[in-house]
């Protein structure tokens, strides 16, 4: 279901084509973890609840895939931190950019990212263009099914940048802060969950931040893949 629905995203221009490369890799990773969340990741989740409430200036950021896979969650996330929403994609043009900022809006939802006014230093693609309201301004961001080069040109701009990308050996795991390695719609779930958990508990959120290991979380991650892929083999 998941699939017919990318590949009539793509046909209204919602999607690229590479998108759908992007997410068969992601489902490639999903069966290693057999399609669950992990434990690394669920602490992940909480970190990354933890990080956005502690926000000032906390952004969401929605490419054609994250729109596609988990708009609505998206959008109640925002607004149960709250947050600001931009769009911001690889493949841009200002047909698709309308097309996908006008699929948010449908619920409701302001979106930033239609006239950009600002943009990433180190970036020549252009993800690299940005509003100076939302993105750039930013000091916490969340980017779900990201790209490693503009993962690692936030995180030099000095921002806490969340990531969710189901494999933890992508340059994007590898720079963010808290690197999410689960599916899209169960790793925003999870999130909004968490934020409901520890709004309004800022003793919470700061022991929640300060254990938080991200380099722990990747590491187990892969241990997590290992030993399940093992008890497979055993189970024959």
């Amino acid at each position: 279901m998941v699939r017919e629905m990318l590949s009539e995203m793509v046909d209204k221009g919602l999607v690229s084509q590479t998108g759908l490369i992007s997410h068969g890799r992601g489902e490639a990773f999903d069966y290693l973890m057999g399609e669950r969340t992990l434990p690394a990741a669920l602490l992940a989740e909480k970190a990354a609840a933890a990080y956005l409430l502690g926000a000032a200036r906390p952004v969401i950021c929605v490419n054609g895939n994250a729109a596609a896979l988990a708009r609505m969650n998206l959008i109640n996330l925002a607004e149960q931190i709250p947050a600001k929403i931009e769009v911001n994609i690889f493949h841009r043009t200002e047909e698709r950019m309308d097309l996908l900022i006008e699929y948010m809006e449908e619920t409701g939802a302001e979106v930033l990212g239609r006239d950009p006014d600002a943009s990433i230093p180190g970036l020549s693609s252009d993800r690299a263009l940005c509003t100076s309201e939302g993105i750039f301004r930013s000091d916490v961001i969340l980017v779900p099914i990201e790209d490693g080069d503009r993962a690692q040109a936030l995180t030099k701009m000095g921002k806490v940048v969340i990531s969710i990308d189901i494999n933890p050996l992508s340059r994007t795991s590898k720079t963010a802060t808290v690197s999410i390695c689960d599916e899209i719609t169960r790793a925003v779930e999870n999130i909004i969950g968490f934020v409901q958990d520890m709004k309004g508990r800022p003793d919470e959120i700061l022991k929640t931040i300060r254990s938080y290991n991200n380099d722990e979380a990747r590491e187990e991650t892969v241990n997590e893949i290992c030993s399940f892929l093992r008890s497979e083999v055993r189970r024959g």
